[in-house]
């Protein structure tokens, strides 16, 4: 599978291990990751930054962003700051920073960023994911402007709920890729 844009991993909070779709994408496509200081503590300024820098570093209009967990969040906090009009975003497994359910340790994640983000976006959740409910990930997405997808009860869309190579996710990114 080709690719025409540049290509941004974002993973979310405790970064995506060897097995994760993300990787493994990351190592089989050559996509770049954007690497982030703390990963197990993050702060929402820190991470909106490293994203801008490698956002910029490869041309606005050409760069797809693949987030997953807090990095959802993390973009709508890049997008609402810095309001670049990238060619995309493939928005996986949002989390919900306002849960209680959601693992202390972050700095600046809440309140959600709902506003529309200036820039084409797909969401893939799922029914059963522990860190957001698909009530709370449908609402994300109406308010994001993202074309909302739902893939049955497939948890939190990470290693622990089967998804390794996750193929299915890459005809998602594919659809963004096609954009004009």
């Amino acid at each position: 599978m080709q690719f025409k844009s540049s290509i941004l991993i974002l993973p979310g909070l405790g970064n995506s291990g060897e097995g994760h779709w993300q990787t493994k994408w990351q190592n089989r496509l050559g996509f770049e990751r954007v690497e982030q200081v703390n990963w197990d503590e993050p702060v929402c300024d820190d991470w909106t930054a490293n994203i801008d820098a490698a956002v910029l570093k490869h041309g606005v209009t050409n760069v797809i962003l693949v987030a997953h967990s807090l990095a959802n969040t993390t973009v709508a906090a890049w997008a609402k700051k810095y309001n670049r009009a990238i060619k995309g975003a493939l928005l996986v497994g949002p989390s919900d920073t306002e849960a209680e359910s959601y693992p202390p340790g972050t700095t600046g994640f809440t309140p959600m960023v709902l506003h529309k983000l200036p820039f084409p976006s797909i969401t893939v959740a799922s029914d059963d994911d522990f860190y957001v409910s698909s009530g709370r990930a449908a609402y994300f997405a109406g308010c994001w402007g993202s074309r909302l997808v739902t893939i049955g009860n497939a948890g939190h869309i990470n290693v622990t709920s089967g998804h390794g190579e996750w193929e299915e996710g890459l005809l998602f990114l594919q659809q963004l890729d096609d954009l004009p």
